[in-house]
């Protein structure tokens, strides 16, 4: 399998509240409530990890709450690149309710400083090298411009690696000027960045096209329940996915992310590929956490998957 590097700038303590529905301005009673160490590139690590794959995880943790993040670093096994900065990691709160809605209420990330950002490139500099890919994951925390943003994928790409991007807003806007090797925004971020609506599939292959001619190798478009449409030079693939019951959206982007990097790295088929990587991200809305947790599962929403292949693209 392939040695993978995450990174995420901004993570986060998820803390997920499960209850019937929530009553704003109301006092809510929760059913249930968990929290996990998270943040994007810390959600894709777990699911590439149980993908068999070799993981380094990095980025910043504020160094008041690391109990979390270095259990689950130390679980999974996963090498440690990330630079401990003062001050707490965020927290995020994640409000999911029965019919499967989701309220997030995003804390604010640590203060990160110079002499941090200096090591993190210095940390990438001696490790990042030995790495078949990185997937760089979630928004940029306070004290990381999109300038330097730039810059660290373009060292990255100078070292060698296939970058793949998840990331919205400045951050998306920012990487996709170094034509990353593959990007994965949902329709509502594609479109924000491109200042145009994406939500038909027409659309969604117009964006794409944009993006592939500025160097772009695979242009992921995600739609929720809608599907997923996968864009590169000459070829375009639709997948819908199974209809699951739904306990919580959150980290289905991720598994999205995850299962296409896999594919690719595993030198898989194109529709394999895709009606995999959308089979993981069905059985993620499935659970509350993250990674594969049931083989069997996996399997059937894998064989419900339905695919379209369309030369000229998805329509």
């Amino acid at each position: 399998m392939a040695k993978i590097l995450t990174l995420t700038l901004n993570p986060a303590l998820d803390v997920t509240i499960s209850l019937d529905a929530l009553r704003p301005g109301h006092v809510n009673r929760a059913q249930a409530q968990q929290s996990h160490a998270a943040g994007k590139g810390l959600n894709v690590a777990q699911v590439l990890a149980d993908l068999g794959h070799h993981v380094t995880v990095g980025g910043f943790l504020g160094q008041d709450n690391l109990q979390p993040f270095e259990a689950l670093i130390a679980r999974r096994g996963f090498a440690d690149c990330f630079v401990r900065v003062p001050g707490e990691t965020r927290s995020n709160i994640k409000v999911v309710e029965a019919d499967g809605r989701v309220t997030d209420i995003n804390g604010q990330g640590p203060q990160v400083a110079a002499p941090a950002r200096d090591e993190l490139l210095r940390r990438l500099v001696q490790i990042a090298p030995g790495h078949d890919a990185v997937v760089v994951a979630g928004s940029l925390p306070r004290g990381i411009s999109a300038e330097w943003f730039r810059e660290l994928l373009a060292q990255l790409k100078a070292q060698g690696l296939k970058v793949a991007l998840d990331s919205s807003g400045e951050a998306l806007r920012a990487g996709l000027q170094s034509a990353p090797w593959l990007v994965k925004p949902n329709t509502e971020e594609l479109g924000e960045v491109l200042g145009l609506p994406v939500h038909d599939l027409a659309a969604q292959q117009a964006a794409a096209e944009r993006l592939l001619a500025n160097g772009v190798e695979h242009v992921v478009v995600s739609a929720g329940e809608q599907g997923v449409c996968w864009f590169a030079a000459g070829r375009a693939l639709q997948a819908c996915p199974p209809q699951v019951r739904v306990a919580s959206t959150v980290g289905a982007g991720d598994s999205l992310v995850a299962g296409m990097v896999h594919g690719l790295l595993t030198e898989q088929d194109p529709p394999r590929t895709l009606r995999r990587a959308t089979a993981i991200a069905a059985q993620a809305v499935t659970q509350v956490g993250f990674g594969i947790n049931d083989r069997e599962q996996l399997a059937q929403l894998e064989a419900a998957v339905q695919l379209t292949e369309r030369q000229e693209g998805c329509r």
